[in-house]
């Protein structure tokens, strides 16, 4: 019945709006009178469809009370006494309007509405539309007739359309008074039709208007700008997520960004995200869709974007699902068009490989997945080698305004340094031919400029990236260079730099473009250069990827024999073993790229109380976890990784010991067992017995982590096991243990230092400090404003940004939230997380990240040439200006002195300053606290208590020494205890040790 339905809503119309310009009663004749006889065949049909209705029917007497059935007693049988009378009355002709009320089944059948949007609004405008009509129907038919009880002497004329006014104004409650009922009938219904027309006009009108006036605001479709590009951003869009984005991609130290960024969003935002968008509105755009929905990602032009970017919820109570609605956004995305460059948020790394199974997911192509946990636990487990990193690559890839202190206290140097970004430009032709070190050490005196790594793309296709690769490697053109600068403008430099025409500039900021750049670089392009980096004097060597050339090969083995051709040896005894290789032996995993062991069980990795205690273990890292069987699981892997890195030799990997519940612990140990030197102490974290049962003050780095997150409405409360842990190991006191200047820790030595003298030195301990002033201590937190009960100390203003507090600026605190950064640096520069996965991962690779994809563990592999070039790679540590090579700079040398020295030297390329938070000028000192500066200038004067961050290159040259773990006895007691006082401190603690006078490690250059 749809063509009788349309039908008869035609036929309503014309019957309703004819009578509105006649009068009640009329006397027409029927023969002459056209819209009588026009009346008579559509109530002929009207009659035919009741009949039709009828035998369709199932219910026969539901049937007779039907709304239409009703509709059609009281209009077909007047007309039919019209032509038999020759008498015409309009009487309930009116209730045609009920009719109407079947619009939306109507435009439902003809497929017109399709959302469930319009279904509603319509259905609300046809009711109330038909309540409205059919009432001034009535009151137009009484008030013009009068009560049949004042002899009908009481009527008023009122047209019809009056009488639509009359009830609107009514209904409304307005009520203006020109207009009113004078009959008794009429004034009955007023009554009666004001209560519930009230009541509808209450709901019913609130409602339309809110469905209009959304449509108007969160929907239609995007309007590309000419010359201008544009982005999606979806997902978790909150007034959090958003802001730290805009915040960072919008910032001013970025080149002019042309682009407009949609945010598409199932949900409407609220007044204060609203807010945050129209503070934007030059650059952001609102829309109100889904991402799964065609139809949605038609409207804002995704075909036509730059990129897609899918924002996760880090404080999801439930993370693999959380991954999972990322990643069916993507499948969504990339079924609509296969060549949208996506880059989206991972909440652990075992879901990452559910994106490979998407056949047009390509990350040549530009498609990344950041995973917070990978990312966040290699942070962490990078600062268990040189504490505070975690703080400056975190300020490095996010993007801070300049702020400018006089005084001379340490939040001026942290600041300057916080300014600092990471950014690529092709380095100028001038640089051809020489060096890694050579150019380096030019950019940061000649430029102002720290270039950290190069990236290239090899012949075939392949992109490789090397950080400070060393002097084996001599650049070539189209040589891609990653730097440390202020702003963008500044790294400009490096590519018009021209060696004729700025070898006399002394001023960085007045190297401009000169007039023979151009000419010297096409001249470069006619040697046609295949390779871009030349390994040593080998001919067309190719550096790509995985695949290891002979002359790579020969080059490690000849330094593996003779040792670094730069490095001094400042040691008598220079007979050190080296690491010897057993090719029949699995040390490694398959790629190479980490430390391995076969799998064990969890029960032989733990340990009980009475034994830890009677195992002397030092330079060692606590792992304190508060979680349980029923907590999600953090990929703890994540953070063991780094620190089993194949770079290390076996001696120098640091024991990790787990403290916490066992329960927890036995659904991440699959992914742990095959890694050496890890054990477990189950336990509360809380327990001090537990905490001095592992030698927690002779540890170099204690890191608190939580799997239970709170989402309760206090985000206060959110981390507070966290808090509990940091504060009670803070305020433990360990004057009765054996000590902490007893502790044997294997650290990081610079190339061509012997490790025996070092052993014997007092830089041994001078590198050391306690975990008691909790200076050691790194502790996770998921709400940034936590951080103020970390430190007793600090102002406790809550509105303090996180990088701006003393925790976060010491390297003793680390959140989730500054990971936000990475999605807009990865837009606007791949190789930024190119380069920050390459340095906190230890080695991860496309390859093992399809590995991991398909067994979820390390397999096990043959000691091969090809594997072993792959420890050839540089990693991060901590070097101390007090004792050492540098020693003579750290007493009010120049910070430029020692990165130039450091580099010609050793090839240590030096990027940062750990320094003390009172700066004192001599090694005697009660403070422990450190700050972190980030790629000091030129003219920085050095402190003695300094200590460095330096890129060092892998030595394969490293003697072997034993475990740091072994058992202790009343012998080895006594005579450490004998030998503890020969060791000093660059922090002095209260009791201060004189430095022993044995034989020095270095000597002067």
């Amino acid at each position: 019945f749809i063509l009788s339905d349309n039908s008869d809503l035609q036929m309503t119309v014309f019957f309703f709006l004819t009578p509105c310009f006649f009068p009640i009663e009329s006397c027409p004749d029927f023969r002459t009178d056209f819209t009588l006889q026009v009346d008579m065949v559509f109530n002929i049909f009207f009659l035919v469809y009741f009949g039709l209705r009828f035998i369709a029917a199932n219910d026969k007497l539901k049937f007779w009370l039907d709304l239409n059935s009703i509709v059609d007693f009281f209009t077909v049988p007047p007309v039919f006494l019209s032509m038999y009378l020759n008498r015409s009355w309009l009487g309930l002709r009116f209730l045609r309007a009920l009719r109407l009320i079947q619009i939306s089944e109507i435009l439902q059948f003809l497929n017109i509405l399709q959302t469930s949007d319009s279904i509603k609004l319509v259905n609300l405008c046809s009711v109330f539309l038909s309540t409205w009509l059919t009432g001034a129907g009535f009151i137009h038919l009484v008030e013009n007739s009068g009560d049949p009880w004042e002899n009908f002497e009481n009527s008023q004329s009122l047209s019809y359309w009056e009488c639509v006014y009359l009830i609107m104004v009514t209904m409304s409650t307005v009520g203006y008074g020109d207009l009113y009922a004078q009959t008794d009938l009429g004034r009955i219904f007023m009554v009666f039709f004001i209560l519930g027309g009230l009541a509808m006009f209450a709901h019913y009108v609130p409602e339309i208007a809110a469905l209009i006036l959304n449509r108007q605001k969160y929907g239609g479709s995007y309007d590309l700008t000419p010359g201008k590009k544009h982005i999606v951003v979806c997902g978790n869009i909150t007034l959090e997520s958003v802001s730290n984005f805009l915040k960072d991609f919008l910032h001013e130290d970025r080149d002019d960004v042309n682009v407009e960024i949609v945010f598409l969003h199932h949900t409407e935002p609220n007044l204060e995200l609203e807010a945050l968008f129209k503070r934007h509105f030059t650059q952001v755009v609102f829309f109100q869709g889904s991402i799964q929905n065609p139809f949605d990602l038609a409207r804002v032009k995704i075909e036509l974007a730059d990129a897609c970017l899918i924002i996760a919820n880090k404080y999801s109570s439930d993370p693999d699902a959380e991954d999972a609605s990322n990643i069916m956004r993507v499948i969504s995305i990339k079924n609509y068009n296969s060549n949208i460059r996506i880059i989206t948020q991972m909440l652990q790394y075992h879901n990452k490989a559910h994106l490979l199974n998407i056949p047009s997911w390509n990350w040549r192509e530009g498609d990344d997945a950041i995973c917070l946990a990978e990312l966040k636990l290699g942070f962490i487990a990078q600062s268990c080698l040189a504490q505070g990193l975690s703080t400056m690559l975190a300020n490095l890839f996010s993007m801070r305004s300049s702020i400018q202190i006089e005084e001379e206290i340490w939040q001026k140097y942290y600041l300057e340094g916080v300014s600092q970004e990471m950014y690529t430009d092709y380095l100028s032709s001038s640089f051809v031919g020489l060096s890694f070190p050579e150019v380096c050490e030019l950019c940061f005196v000649k430029l102002n400029l720290l270039l950290i790594a190069i990236e290239f793309k090899s012949h075939e296709r392949n992109i490789n990236m090397m950080i400070n690769p060393g002097r084996h490697v001599k650049l070539q053109e189209k040589t891609l260079g990653i730097f440390i600068a202020g702003d963008a403008k500044e790294v400009k430099r490096a590519s018009v730099y021209c060696k004729a025409c700025h070898d006399d500039i002394t001023d960085p900021k007045l190297i401009k473009k000169c007039g023979c750049k151009r000419r010297k670089f096409s001249k470069a392009l006619l040697n046609k250069q295949v390779s871009v980096v030349t390994l040593g004097q080998t001919n067309a060597c190719v550096f790509a990827g995985v695949t290891v050339t002979e002359s790579a090969l020969s080059s490690m083995k000849k330094r593996q024999k003779e040792g670094m051709r730069d490095s001094i040896n400042f040691s008598k005894n220079t007979s050190q073993p080296v690491d010897t290789m057993d090719d029949n032996v699995k040390r490694f995993d398959s790629t190479g790229m980490f430390h391995w062991c076969p799998s064990r069980d969890i029960d032989m990795a733990v340990l009980t109380r009475s034994e830890a205690s009677m195992t002397v273990v030092s330079g060692h890292v606590v792992v304190c976890i508060f979680g349980d069987v029923n907590s999600a699981v953090m990929g703890l892997r994540n953070l063991v990784m780094p620190l089993r890195a194949s770079n290390f030799h076996y001696h120098e990997l640091k024991h990790i010991i787990f403290v916490g519940s066992l329960d927890y612990l036995k659904k991440e140990w699959d992914t742990l067992s095959n890694f050496p030197k890890v054990s477990i102490l189950p336990g509360s974290p809380l327990s001090r017995a537990n905490l001095r049962a592992v030698n927690i003050n002779l540890c170099d780095m204690c890191v608190i982590l939580s799997a239970n997150q709170n989402t309760g409405d206090d985000t206060s409360m959110q981390d507070k096991e966290s808090i509990l842990g940091s504060l009670n190991i803070q305020s433990m006191r360990f004057e009765d243990t054996i000590g902490l200047l007893q502790a044997n820790s294997h650290g990081f030595v610079p190339l061509g230092m012997d490790r025996s003298s070092f052993e014997n030195s007092s830089v041994h301990g001078l590198m050391r400090q306690s975990v008691t002033m909790g200076s050691n201590i790194l502790t996770e937190l998921v709400n940034d404003g936590n951080v103020q009960y970390l430190d007793q100390d600090d102002d406790d203003d809550p509105d303090t940004e996180l990088y701006l507090t003393q925790p976060f600026a010491c390297g003793a605190a680390f959140a989730v939230s500054v990971l936000d950064s990475l999605m807009s640096a990865t837009y606007f520069n791949d190789n930024i997380l190119t380069l920050i996965r390459t340095l906190v991962t230890g080695g991860s690779t496309p390859e093992l990240e399809s590995l991991l994809g398909e067994e979820n563990t390390l397999r096990g592999g043959y000691s091969t040439p090809e594997t072993l070039v792959k420890r050839d790679r540089c990693h991060v540590t901590q070097v101390a200006l007090c004792e050492g090579p540098f020693a003579e700079l750290g007493e009010g040398g120049l910070y430029g002195d020692l990165f130039c020295k450091a580099m010609k030297t050793y090839n240590m390329l030096c990027f940062g300053i750990y320094r003390l938070l009172d700066m004192p000028r001599t090694t005697e000192t009660g403070c422990t606290k450190r700050f972190v500066i980030t790629t000091p200038p030129y003219d920085l004067e050095l402190i003695p208590t300094d200590k460095v961050f330096c890129l060092m290159q892998f030595d394969p040259t490293r003697g072997q020494f034993g475990n740091t773990l072994s058992h202790s006895s009343r012998s080895s007691y006594n005579s450490s205890k004998k030998t503890s006082a020969s060791v000093g401190s660059c922090n002095s603690q209260p009791k201060c040790y004189e430095p022993c006078d044995n034989q020095k490690y270095l000597e002067q250059l």
